[in-house]
């Protein structure tokens, strides 16, 4: 077993479980709050977590094999959020979770299988303006991070909207 393999896909589990368990803790209305710097719903944000483990990972192989990142953008990753967004305007909450748990299960295990020399390939990455970035940090940085980033908003989101309710009473 590849010790730094396993550690990434660990902590892509972990970040996910985390996840999940404040999600499963949501009220339907919390579910559905927009979050502010966003504009997309906690719901569709955790929908769109899910959805992106496969092409993360995708792209992860083209590392993987030593290939450049090209074409991808982040103008091109909003419109691929937009795109996403409108799609899953009210995602449910089981069949989201359900989905979230299989792609990160997939990613996580398609991480183990991925060896150190494969972790140190570095190619020219065009989300970040053709750096020569590694694989380690396309992993770190996109699926093994994705749900730990997202949750942080959702906390706040989730604070904001008890204190709220709080401010009603």
């Amino acid at each position: 077993m590849n010790q730094r393999a396993e550690a990434l896909a660990t902590r892509l589990e972990q970040g996910v479980d985390q996840l999940v368990a404040h999600v499963e803790s949501m009220t339907p209305q919390q579910w559905a709050a927009p979050i502010a710097q966003d504009g997309r719903s906690i719901g569709i944000v955790v929908h769109h977590v899910a959805t992106m483990y496969p092409l993360e990972m995708a792209l992860a192989q083209t590392i993987a094999n030593g290939q450049a990142i090209a074409g991808v953008t982040w103008d091109l990753v909003a419109e691929i959020n937009a795109k996403h967004a409108g799609e899953h305007a009210e995602p449910d909450r089981m069949t989201t979770l359900a989905l979230l748990r299989q792609n990160s299960t997939a990613a996580a295990t398609a991480i183990r299988a991925i060896t150190d020399a494969q972790l140190d390939i570095a190619v020219p990455n065009s989300l970040y303006g053709d750096t020569p970035l590694t694989l380690q940090f396309w992993l770190e940085d996109h699926p093994m991070s994705h749900s730990y980033k997202h949750l942080a908003d959702i906390k706040a989101v989730v604070s904001e909207f008890l204190a709220e309710q709080l401010l009603q009473i």
